[in-house]
């Protein structure tokens, strides 16, 4: 097990429960990002479906992933930075999906443009998800 999981858990104050060590040990071996099915099918029959979604909303929630949506109006969730606490994310960066592979990857060092808009609109969230043929697939 990899030691950030226990810290992780930890340092969010959260329950170091089974589920919640495999899930995240399964964000931290992976470069992309991960839906709920995948996870749902890397775990097999270990955890079941509630728990599964419980735990990434718990994730969500504290900061310690974050979602990404996709074309076909399904989630994917990537690990946040160290900056990422509970309630407030900070992923400003544009987010690419393979079309081949289906892959989604967190671009971190390409960042959100700054969106103006009219006077009286707030913005809460912008995300930007650029499709395309990663690396491995050209």
């Amino acid at each position: 097990m990899h030691p950030r999981i226990v810290d992780t858990l930890k340092r969010n104050q959260l329950s170091i429960t089974d589920s919640r060590k495999k899930i995240l040990e399964m964000f931290l071996q992976r470069k992309g990002a991960l839906a709920h099915a995948d996870i749902e099918q890397q775990s097999g029959e270990e955890f079941d479906r509630v728990t599964i979604y419980r735990t990434l909303q718990t994730f969500v929630e504290k900061g310690i992933i974050h979602t990404i949506p996709s074309a076909d109006n399904s989630v994917r969730y990537a690990l946040c930075k160290d900056d990422c606490s509970e309630g407030h994310h900070h992923d400003n960066h544009v987010h690419f999906m393979c079309d081949h592979c289906g892959t989604t990857y967190c671009l971190d060092h390409v960042t959100v443009p700054p969106v103006v808009l009219p006077s009286g609109f707030l913005v809460s969230q912008v995300d930007v998800v650029v499709s395309g043929t990663c690396l491995k697939c050209q």
